[in-house]
């Protein structure tokens, strides 16, 4: 499959600009492998970039001031002058681009034209981190082909920063370092506000991690978000009052949350019972990936699950039925809705003989219960961005 998409964005080049590109480069999306909704409560995420792409083949053009685009997927082209301010579109993918451009803009460091042409296999609006992987390769490109000296965490926040300023989503920074510091076989245990991590080794040998995309999206996810967002920080808000020598949230006890319970409701209660949980069941996940523990990495999965959709309610009906389905199966340790919620994917941790069987079943269900065909993505953890060399371009 990655050959084949860098054999077809290679030919998008050709057919759209009449010449060979000069360089290709790869930048992966991401799975979570646990760790919803801790990012902004001083908690630790777990993702690893994986083997779904956006392939960027790029060619710099001599005595010139302008960055052409061409969208294979869309079939869109744009093209805009590197020496010019930039404002956003109406093309919301190129606001991407845009986004990254004016945050290198805005640092002091220039660039001259480009030609490129980008297609990927990466599923659009699947929770998979297609934006990221799409603001980090551009920003790589850049600092690759003009020299500009940028560090790995720069590109990953600079990413962030097209996403907030151009795009209009307060994203936090998990997509874009996933999608950067990548390593095949790894998971990355980050901390989204000091961007420390750390590298454990993803040991599930006999055991693969599928995706199954619920095809739904509920409206309520923004106003849903706030809403957790306000709940969460009521209780923040009483817990630090009452404990004000506790420096991160993550610090807090369950025992001194037992103590607020009743000023804050049983609401704030429950948000933050399931953050204070769920961030410890990070660590633990951490350490059973490495120590190749997939039972009860699995264990882990169920519970983070239960707690996102009763203590946070931030499931649906329809991820409900189809990890519930899915636990059911043979050969399935442990399954949980991933991302923001009211939609999107599941992550299920299935023994590699029974991943057909489970597919076969739990789809035929999900499509009797609702009329939805489930889609299905597997997935390897695999590098961040990369670039290949010219003699692998293929013709």
């Amino acid at each position: 499959m990655q050959e084949q998409l860098i054999s077809d964005t290679s030919q998008a080049f050709r057919s759209v600009f009449h010449s060979e590109p000069e360089r290709i480069f790869l930048a992966p999306g991401r799975i979570n492998i646990i760790g919803e909704h801790v990012d902004y409560s001083d908690g630790f995420v777990l993702p690893a970039a994986i083997d779904k792409y956006i392939c960027f083949a790029v060619k710099k053009t001599v005595d010139s001031d302008i960055c052409t685009f061409y969208a294979k997927d869309f079939n869109d082209s744009f093209s805009f002058k590197v020496n010019e301010k930039q404002v956003p579109v109406a093309q919301m993918w190129v606001n991407y681009v845009l986004g990254v451009f004016n945050a290198v803009q805005e640092s002091g460091k220039s660039i001259g034209g480009l030609q490129i042409a980008f297609g990927s296999t990466i599923p659009m609006g699947s929770g998979l981190s297609s934006s990221a992987a799409l603001e980090c390769g551009f920003a790589y490109i850049l600092n690759e082909l003009f020299n500009l000296g940028f560090n790995k965490k720069e590109l990953a926040v600079i990413g962030q920063k097209a996403e907030h300023t151009f795009v209009g989503v307060k994203c936090g920074i998990m997509d874009q370092f996933s999608s950067v510091f990548g390593k095949e076989h790894q998971v990355i245990m980050l901390d989204c506000n000091s961007l420390d991590h750390q590298y454990f080794e993803a040991n599930v040998d006999g055991y693969s991690f599928v995706l199954f995309d619920s095809c739904v999206k509920h409206t309520h996810l923004t106003s849903g978000y706030n809403d957790r967002r306000r709940d969460v920080d009521n209780g923040k808000k009483v817990l630090w009052e009452r404990f004000p020598d506790v420096q991160k949230f993550r610090d807090f006890s369950f025992e001194m949350l037992d103590e607020v319970r009743s000023e804050i409701g049983e609401i704030s209660y429950k948000r933050c019972m399931y953050l204070l949980k769920e961030i410890k069941r990070v660590e633990e996940a951490a350490k059973a990936l490495s120590e190749g523990n997939a039972e009860y990495l699995g264990k882990l999965l169920n519970e983070t699950h239960s707690g996102l959709s009763t203590e946070f309610e931030v499931s649906c009906n329809e991820l409900d039925f189809m990890v519930e389905e899915t636990r059911k199966e043979n050969g399935v340790l442990g399954a949980r809705m991933m991302g923001g919620g009211f939609g999107g994917c599941s992550i299920n941790l299935i023994k590699n003989e029974n991943v057909e069987d489970v597919i076969a079943a739990v789809a035929a269900r999900y499509k009797a219960a609702f009329d939805i065909e489930m889609k299905v993505y597997r997935v390897k953890i695999s590098d961040g961005i990369n670039e290949y060399t010219r003699n692998e371009i293929l013709i």
